[in-house]
């Protein structure tokens, strides 16, 4: 290059950046890690802290969680945090109602629910042929993605695709991996025990793993459970998740699901840590994201604009007779941690006073990713035309503003 060129690209270089061109890319979002937890409102009107559903919020149960959004998180974490205090389940104040969990997790996905109203593993009547959801348009856009679930791809006995339940909680090799489609729960035959909460107890839910509702995710039909079904790969044990971060190898988009017990969906067999009841499995879960936070903040993939998200699926009822668990007092709670966060107000984190639900994640992820649907119907897949996406979480520039 001649020195006049090397001057004139210099002074582009200088004049860009003064104008702030190069700030909003070089401050967007480059990988998502989702974790998936269950069954509780954020807030609710009654029974905050007792019954059999409590709110997150300020509960003693889950002293991580609330240390994340009052400020006082170790490590300085809360400086990278930020949250939703108007997240609510999809078609809230409507009269219609997204239940139980599944339809939940399908609209997550595909900014829809496709009419499925119960929590049955995808064959044979749950199966989703459309292509117009996340990971596909994720896909086809050139981005990558991986769902870690905990309880899959441990020591298990053949034969397929009578899959059982794993015996061993110790992951087999990455080539003997397999899409998992089939629930199961029960006791592992002996040690190691799950490395969060000391239990030998398992508990996969297919109803808790988006992606393998979609035959273009799931290897089609018929079920395949074999390690012979080409998209097994994206289907990975969770202990793979340490041995990805370390190695930078995820993903651009992870979807994580704990097993029923660390997602606070079920209490563990004689209680946890000397609690029981709703009690027990709030603590189950917090104590899962003190350990799975921190892992994921100290990777590279985190620290080059990473995004954790915390997104709980659906709202619930507080106990009070004639309680509507969809109406606009009962709030879901969403937290993202990241260096794209918005910056702490007065010292806490920011609380964003904004509307939004499920759809709002699928916007957020195509505009991140810029993963638009082609042709009339696009870009945003269902009901993510119509949402607010998440940027007022988060710094100017982190989410742009079209897919």
């Amino acid at each position: 290059m001649s020195k006049v060129r090397f001057i004139c690209a210099m002074g582009v270089l200088v004049l860009l950046i003064a104008t702030g061109s190069f700030t909003a890319s070089a401050q967007q979002i480059k990988t998502v890690f989702v974790i998936a937890m269950e069954n509780h409102n954020w807030t609710q009107p009654a029974n905050q802290f007792t019954g059999p559903i409590q709110q997150i919020y300020l509960n003693p149960s889950a002293p991580f969680i609330n240390s994340l959004v009052n400020g006082t998180a170790p490590n300085g974490i809360s400086d990278q945090v930020a949250y939703a205090t108007a997240y609510h389940n999809v078609l809230f104040g409507t009269g219609a109602h997204i239940h139980p969990s599944e339809p939940n997790y399908l609209w997550a996905e595909a900014g829809t629910n496709f009419g499925v109203a119960n929590d049955s593993d995808p064959f044979p009547s749950n199966l989703q042929t459309t292509s117009a959801h996340l990971v596909t348009v994720l896909t086809n856009a050139g981005k990558t993605w991986k769902t870690y679930q905990e309880d899959i791809d441990l020591t298990l006995a053949p034969p397929y695709p009578a899959k059982p339940a794993p015996t061993t909680n110790v992951p087999i090799s990455p080539a003997d991996w397999s899409v998992p489609l089939v629930s199961f729960s029960g006791f592992f035959t002996g040690p190691p025990t799950n490395f969060y909460n000391g239990s030998l107890q398992f508990n996969y839910a297919a109803k808790h793993n988006p992606m393998v509702f979609f035959t273009d995710a799931n290897g089609g039909a018929p079920a395949n459970t074999a390690p012979s079904n080409p998209l097994s790969s994206h289907y990975a044990p969770l202990q793979q998740l340490a041995a990805d971060l370390a190695n930078d190898t995820v993903a651009d988009y992870n979807w994580i699901t704990p097993d029923q017990y660390n997602d606070q969906h079920t209490a563990l067999t004689g209680g946890y840590k000397g609690l029981t009841g709703d009690a027990a499995n709030i603590k189950q879960g917090d104590d899962f994201l003190s350990v799975v936070v921190p892992m994921i903040m100290s990777s590279d993939a985190y620290k080059n604009h990473g995004v954790i998200v915390i997104w709980w699926d659906e709202s619930e009822s507080d106990g009070v007779a004639g309680d509507n668990p969809d109406d606009a007092n009962h709030t879901i709670g969403e937290i993202v941690i990241s260096d794209r966060a918005h910056p702490n107000v007065n010292g806490l984190p920011y609380a964003s006073p904004v509307t939004f639900t499920h759809s709002s994640d699928v916007r957020t992820w195509q505009n991140v990713f810029r993963a638009g649907l082609p042709g009339p119907g696009g870009p945003y897949i269902g009901d993510a035309a119509n949402a607010n996406d998440l940027s007022d979480l988060f710094k100017p520039g982190a989410v742009p503003k079209k897919p």
